[in-house]
């Protein structure tokens, strides 16, 4: 640590999005002077990293928020954060009418077609139910709503013949309009049903590449083929997708799905042929009974033959050429829970964590947004380590990954290993992308699961 000074302020209740806060973070960051900043809310993950950063951490709730800040002058620095959420917290200007204070008379002032709730998790649930009890279809893209709270969620909607998105639903793509992190995707005939956003953006990306375009994205959240949940969502947008006249084919995507409800799902009457991707070990699929593609990429290629349509080469780009000592084992660093269980499934060995998860998420940017924790990770890998890890392009993600990681790509030992999830129509370019971290000493694939064989391949 060096020898400036620092100062670490808290604001009891003062709650601000993950976004949000982590913009002014960089900002802070930027300014001449500062040699580390860091506005966050205090839980107990961001608490441990600021007392790692060597910053003295006083007793606080995880609803407080902290400033901290090392720098030439702290106390000016901090200011300046606070400065920047007064003007976050400041109501524009405009309209002096009242604004509305709940879903349901949101709803009440004009025509909606879907309610869209992305508020801290205690809150959700009760948004989502007024969305609902309005007769209206909802997209949660919120966590932290519990098991019994979406079961709840999804009887009614049942009983109200509307959709429920999520919760944690991270993607979703409606005749077009892309909803929380969207790749730019060709219209087409192939629709799909998600219980997994990076899963989803993986299959309709590779799809999107051998030009076979995507009708909807219907995300259900990561834990609807549950037991506890029992597909309700999953079941109803299967049947939405198959009264759907410019729906061909229907791609289902789950992370590791409950055995039976999978099976419930899965045997509908439909007319729309279905190509079932769900995730988890070859036993739970055989103890299912269920016919299923075994990872992403290969749901993407049967998806193509039911249409008629060849399969292509997917693009990579190998790594340049260098010495490195032999590795010796795989380190999956993932943005991306599906991605990250399709690239263990499939690697069969090694150390990895999903950083979209809650315990990392909460009070946070997502990793797609937010690349500190990975980028502090590489730098924790040896050069004995693979490090496998996804960069998923698109809308709503962060808009020059390669600015952020390919540095920390090129500083680490460990040879590293890329799936680059996108597009050609994604806003941050995907060739520039793969360029910079082919250039920082990464092989890159736009194949997860290809790019889990590789790195098994080299230990």
């Amino acid at each position: 640590m060096t020898g400036l000074p620092q100062a670490v302020l808290v604001r009891r209740g003062a709650y601000h999005d993950s976004v949000t806060l982590m913009r002014v973070s960089r900002a802070l960051s930027e300014l001449p002077g500062v040699e580390a900043a860091m506005v966050a809310m205090a839980t107990d993950l961001n608490v441990s990293i600021l007392r790692e950063m060597g910053f003295g951490v006083p007793e606080t709730d995880p609803g407080d928020l902290l400033i901290a800040v090392r720098a030439k002058d702290p106390d000016a620095a901090a200011e300046e954060a606070g400065r920047r959420l007064t003007e976050v917290d400041r109501p524009g200007t405009g309209s002096d009418e009242q604004p509305p204070l709940t879903t349901r008379s949101a709803a009440a002032r004009g025509p909606a077609d879907l309610v869209l709730v992305s508020t801290p998790g205690e809150y959700a649930f009760f948004e989502a139910l007024d969305a609902i009890e309005a007769g209206l279809p909802v997209m949660i893209f919120s966590d932290g709503v519990t098991l019994a709270q979406e079961r709840r969620l999804k009887e009614l909607a049942e009983a109200r013949d509307v959709l429920v998105m999520g919760p944690d639903c991270g993607t979703a793509a409606i005749g077009g309009a892309g909803l929380g992190f969207a790749n730019v995707l060709t219209p087409g005939p192939v629709g799909v049903v998600s219980a997994s956003g990076t899963g989803a953006q993986q299959v309709t990306c590779l799809l999107d590449w051998a030009g076979a375009g995507v009708s909807h994205v219907l995300g259900v959240g990561g834990r609807d083929l549950s037991a506890e949940v029992g597909g309700l969502s999953a079941a109803r947008a299967l049947r939405m997708l198959d009264e759907d006249p410019a729906t061909e084919l229907i791609v289902l995507v789950s992370k590791p799905p409950a055995p039976e409800v999978a099976r419930a799902v899965l045997g509908q009457r439909l007319r729309t042929p279905v190509v079932p991707v769900l995730l988890g070990p070859p036993a739970l699929a055989q103890a299912g009974g269920l016919a299923q593609a075994g990872d992403l990429t290969q749901a993407a290629e049967q998806a193509l033959r039911a249409l008629g349509r060849p399969v292509p080469e997917w693009p990579s780009w190998p790594a340049p050429p260098g010495t490195r000592p032999a590795p010796k084992r795989i380190r999956g660093l993932y943005s991306g829970g599906t991605l990250g269980t399709e690239a263990a499934l499939v690697a069969g060995q090694g150390d990895f964590v999903d950083y979209g998860d809650d315990a990392y998420t909460r009070g946070r940017a997502h990793p797609m947004i937010d690349p500190t924790l990975r980028a502090e990770a590489l730098a924790r890998a040896g050069e004995r380590d693979v490090v496998l890890m996804d960069v998923v392009l698109g809308h709503g993600a962060d808009p020059d990954p390669a600015a952020s990681l390919a540095p920390a790509v090129a500083g680490t030992p460990a040879t590293v290993v890329i799936a680059l999830i996108g597009t050609e129509g994604d806003p941050q370019d995907l060739h520039r992308q793969a360029a910079a971290f082919r250039e920082a000493g990464a092989a890159v694939f736009t194949s997860n699961a290809q790019a889990a064989r590789h790195a098994r391949s080299l230990v």
